[in-house]
């Protein structure tokens, strides 16, 4: 049983920057592979990045590429989303997301999830 909490969102101008953190409780968060998801109000739960229970190999979202790096710290039990160059189309609830084995885009495929935060990006 994995329980995520995540943290770090709020509002801000497009352009800026925000990081988010998942705190993970277990003491198997590092056997896992973690993932970020977002849901804009109306729309489907899309996925924005992954990362290897070891950190060596991650996936991004065409979208997000180039301005968003996915992080983990398995000692602190603790993946990071850091978000550049923010856009008002990045404006949603943002979950982190825990499966074990391979990366996935799907969110079907993930077992444990956050109750997500609020990243709302002003134009």
């Amino acid at each position: 049983q994995v329980q995520l909490v995540e943290s770090g969102g709020g509002l801000v101008q497009a352009g800026g920057s925000m990081r988010l953190s998942c705190a993970a409780s277990g003491r198997t968060f590092s056997t896992y592979t973690m993932g970020w998801f977002r849901q804009a109000p109306g729309k489907e739960r899309d996925f924005v990045a992954a990362i290897s229970w070891g950190g060596t190999t991650i996936d991004y979202a065409d979208s997000v590429k180039g301005r968003f790096t996915i992080s983990r710290d398995n000692a602190k039990n603790t993946v990071y989303l850091q978000m550049n160059s923010l856009k008002p189309e990045d404006t949603a609830v943002y979950s982190c997301a825990a499966k074990l084995g391979r990366r996935s885009v799907v969110a079907g495929h993930y077992d444990y999830w956050g109750q997500g935060t609020q990243v709302t990006v002003s134009s």
